[in-house]
Protein backbone atom coordinates (compact mmCIF):
# COMPACT_ATOMS: atom_id res chain seq x y z
CA UNK A 1 0.00 0.00 0.00
CA UNK A 2 2.75 2.53 1.07
CA UNK A 3 4.48 1.74 -2.25
CA UNK A 4 1.30 2.29 -4.08
CA UNK A 5 0.60 5.80 -2.36
CA UNK A 6 4.65 6.67 -3.44
CA UNK A 7 4.19 5.90 -6.75
CA UNK A 8 1.05 8.18 -6.63
CA UNK A 9 2.72 11.41 -5.02
CA UNK A 10 5.89 10.39 -7.59
CA UNK A 11 3.60 10.12 -10.59
CA UNK A 12 1.85 14.03 -9.77
CA UNK A 13 5.26 15.17 -8.87
CA UNK A 14 6.94 13.90 -11.71
CA UNK A 15 7.49 16.68 -14.69
CA UNK A 16 5.89 16.55 -18.15
CA UNK A 17 7.90 18.70 -20.26
CA UNK A 18 7.82 21.69 -18.42
CA UNK A 19 5.12 21.04 -15.59
CA UNK A 20 4.43 18.50 -13.32
CA UNK A 21 1.14 16.77 -13.04
CA UNK A 22 0.71 17.63 -10.06
CA UNK A 23 0.58 21.51 -10.90
CA UNK A 24 -1.25 20.76 -14.13
CA UNK A 25 -4.07 19.34 -11.97
CA UNK A 26 -4.50 22.05 -9.97
CA UNK A 27 -3.84 24.79 -12.30
CA UNK A 28 -6.69 22.87 -14.38
CA UNK A 29 -8.56 23.13 -11.23
CA UNK A 30 -8.40 26.38 -10.42
CA UNK A 31 -9.17 27.63 -14.11
CA UNK A 32 -12.22 25.22 -13.93
CA UNK A 33 -13.19 26.93 -10.96
CA UNK A 34 -12.50 30.58 -12.34
CA UNK A 35 -14.06 29.71 -15.73
CA UNK A 36 -17.33 28.05 -13.91
CA UNK A 37 -18.10 31.15 -11.71
CA UNK A 38 -17.12 33.75 -14.64
CA UNK A 39 -19.81 31.94 -16.66
CA UNK A 40 -22.31 31.92 -13.75
CA UNK A 41 -21.78 35.69 -13.34
CA UNK A 42 -22.44 36.07 -17.10
CA UNK A 43 -25.53 34.21 -17.12
CA UNK A 44 -26.94 35.74 -14.52
CA UNK A 45 -26.26 39.69 -15.51
CA UNK A 46 -27.87 38.72 -19.00
CA UNK A 47 -30.54 37.49 -16.85
CA UNK A 48 -32.00 40.72 -15.49
CA UNK A 49 -34.53 43.05 -17.00
CA UNK A 50 -31.61 45.43 -16.88
CA UNK A 51 -30.11 43.92 -19.76
CA UNK A 52 -33.09 43.10 -21.35
CA UNK A 53 -34.25 46.56 -21.34
CA UNK A 54 -30.37 47.60 -22.48
CA UNK A 55 -31.47 47.32 -26.38
CA UNK A 56 -33.81 50.19 -27.74
CA UNK A 57 -35.85 47.47 -29.35
CA UNK A 58 -37.09 45.81 -26.29
CA UNK A 59 -37.37 48.87 -23.83
CA UNK A 60 -39.77 50.66 -26.75
CA UNK A 61 -41.43 48.27 -27.86
CA UNK A 62 -42.25 45.31 -25.46
CA UNK A 63 -40.62 46.55 -21.81
CA UNK A 64 -43.30 49.77 -22.86
CA UNK A 65 -46.10 47.19 -23.52
CA UNK A 66 -45.67 45.37 -20.19
CA UNK A 67 -45.77 49.01 -18.22
CA UNK A 68 -49.70 49.02 -17.86
CA UNK A 69 -50.43 45.49 -17.00
CA UNK A 70 -50.93 43.62 -13.85
CA UNK A 71 -47.50 41.51 -14.58
CA UNK A 72 -45.99 45.12 -13.91
CA UNK A 73 -47.93 47.14 -11.12
CA UNK A 74 -50.81 45.38 -9.30
CA UNK A 75 -52.31 45.33 -6.11
CA UNK A 76 -50.08 42.31 -3.90
CA UNK A 77 -46.37 44.38 -5.43
CA UNK A 78 -45.27 41.23 -6.96
CA UNK A 79 -43.45 42.08 -10.46
CA UNK A 80 -42.79 40.04 -13.14
CA UNK A 81 -39.65 40.78 -15.05
CA UNK A 82 -38.62 39.67 -18.27
CA UNK A 83 -36.38 36.86 -17.40
CA UNK A 84 -40.06 35.64 -14.90
CA UNK A 85 -41.62 35.00 -18.44
CA UNK A 86 -39.18 34.30 -20.90
CA UNK A 87 -36.45 32.15 -19.04
CA UNK A 88 -37.23 28.94 -17.34
CA UNK A 89 -35.65 29.07 -13.61
CA UNK A 90 -34.01 25.95 -13.49
CA UNK A 91 -30.71 25.56 -14.55
CA UNK A 92 -30.88 23.08 -17.69
CA UNK A 93 -33.66 24.98 -18.87
CA UNK A 94 -32.15 28.17 -18.47
CA UNK A 95 -29.54 27.17 -20.63
CA UNK A 96 -31.26 25.70 -23.37
CA UNK A 97 -33.14 28.67 -23.68
CA UNK A 98 -30.41 30.98 -23.92
CA UNK A 99 -28.83 29.04 -26.70
CA UNK A 100 -31.93 29.46 -27.94
CA UNK A 101 -31.71 32.99 -27.34
CA UNK A 102 -28.47 33.63 -29.13
CA UNK A 103 -30.26 34.15 -32.30
CA UNK A 104 -31.32 37.24 -30.78
CA UNK A 105 -28.08 38.45 -30.44
CA UNK A 106 -28.24 37.96 -34.47
CA UNK A 107 -31.25 40.40 -35.02
CA UNK A 108 -30.10 43.22 -32.67
CA UNK A 109 -25.95 42.97 -34.57
CA UNK A 110 -28.20 43.34 -37.98
CA UNK A 111 -31.64 45.67 -36.94
CA UNK A 112 -33.68 43.01 -37.70
CA UNK A 113 -36.12 45.37 -35.26
CA UNK A 114 -34.51 48.13 -34.67
CA UNK A 115 -37.68 50.30 -35.22
CA UNK A 116 -41.02 50.07 -34.44
CA UNK A 117 -42.04 49.38 -38.52
CA UNK A 118 -40.15 46.62 -38.05
CA UNK A 119 -40.83 44.79 -34.67
CA UNK A 120 -44.80 45.81 -35.85
CA UNK A 121 -44.16 43.65 -38.92
CA UNK A 122 -42.64 40.83 -37.14
CA UNK A 123 -44.91 41.12 -34.37
CA UNK A 124 -46.94 38.08 -34.85
CA UNK A 125 -43.88 35.67 -35.89
CA UNK A 126 -42.23 36.83 -32.59
CA UNK A 127 -45.20 36.15 -30.91
CA UNK A 128 -46.29 33.04 -32.52
CA UNK A 129 -42.33 31.22 -31.42
CA UNK A 130 -42.91 32.94 -28.12
CA UNK A 131 -46.50 30.79 -27.64
CA UNK A 132 -44.80 27.76 -29.65
CA UNK A 133 -42.05 27.79 -27.16
CA UNK A 134 -44.47 28.20 -24.03
CA UNK A 135 -46.54 25.36 -25.45
CA UNK A 136 -44.04 23.33 -25.98
CA UNK A 137 -43.06 23.19 -21.80
CA UNK A 138 -46.33 23.42 -20.36
CA UNK A 139 -45.93 27.34 -19.53
CA UNK A 140 -43.33 26.59 -17.48
CA UNK A 141 -42.40 30.40 -16.78
CA UNK A 142 -46.20 31.39 -16.18
CA UNK A 143 -46.06 28.15 -13.57
CA UNK A 144 -43.21 29.48 -11.73
CA UNK A 145 -45.15 32.03 -10.29
CA UNK A 146 -49.00 30.71 -10.84
CA UNK A 147 -48.96 27.14 -9.26
CA UNK A 148 -52.17 25.31 -10.47
CA UNK A 149 -52.55 23.32 -6.85
CA UNK A 150 -52.93 26.50 -4.70
CA UNK A 151 -55.71 28.31 -7.16
CA UNK A 152 -58.96 28.97 -5.55
CA UNK A 153 -61.40 28.38 -8.08
CA UNK A 154 -64.43 30.07 -5.90
CA UNK A 155 -62.71 33.37 -6.28
CA UNK A 156 -62.33 33.14 -10.36
CA UNK A 157 -65.08 33.86 -12.56
CA UNK A 158 -67.12 31.05 -13.13
CA UNK A 159 -65.87 30.86 -16.92
CA UNK A 160 -62.03 30.72 -15.29
CA UNK A 161 -62.94 28.12 -12.99
CA UNK A 162 -64.42 25.65 -15.39
CA UNK A 163 -61.58 26.23 -17.68
CA UNK A 164 -59.23 26.01 -14.85
CA UNK A 165 -61.34 22.73 -13.38
CA UNK A 166 -61.08 20.88 -16.66
CA UNK A 167 -58.98 21.74 -19.59
CA UNK A 168 -55.73 23.05 -17.46
CA UNK A 169 -56.01 20.35 -15.03
CA UNK A 170 -56.78 17.54 -17.58
CA UNK A 171 -53.63 18.45 -19.75
CA UNK A 172 -55.64 19.61 -22.87
CA UNK A 173 -54.91 22.95 -22.41
CA UNK A 174 -51.18 24.86 -20.91
CA UNK A 175 -51.82 28.93 -19.65
CA UNK A 176 -50.54 30.58 -23.02
CA UNK A 177 -53.23 28.70 -24.77
CA UNK A 178 -55.99 31.04 -23.02
CA UNK A 179 -53.59 34.28 -21.67
CA UNK A 180 -52.03 34.96 -25.18
CA UNK A 181 -51.53 38.93 -24.78
CA UNK A 182 -51.64 38.63 -21.08
CA UNK A 183 -48.16 41.08 -20.88
CA UNK A 184 -48.00 42.39 -24.42
CA UNK A 185 -50.53 43.42 -27.44
CA UNK A 186 -51.81 40.89 -29.68
CA UNK A 187 -50.36 40.94 -33.08
CA UNK A 188 -53.59 41.10 -36.04
CA UNK A 189 -54.92 37.37 -34.59
CA UNK A 190 -56.81 37.09 -38.21
CA UNK A 191 -56.70 32.99 -39.15
CA UNK A 192 -55.72 31.89 -35.85
CA UNK A 193 -58.43 29.43 -34.64
CA UNK A 194 -60.62 30.86 -31.36
CA UNK A 195 -59.93 34.55 -32.44
CA UNK A 196 -62.16 36.60 -33.89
Amino acid sequence: MKKIIRLGWQTLRKPSAHFSLGFLVVGGFISGVIFWGGFNTALELTNTEEFCISCHEMESNPYAELKPTIHFSNRSGVRATCPDCHVPHKWTDKIARKMQASKEVWGKVFGTINTREKFQNLRRHLAENEWRRLKANDSLECRNCHNFDYMDFTEQSERAANQHSTSLASGEKTCIDCHKGIAHQLPDMKGVEGWN
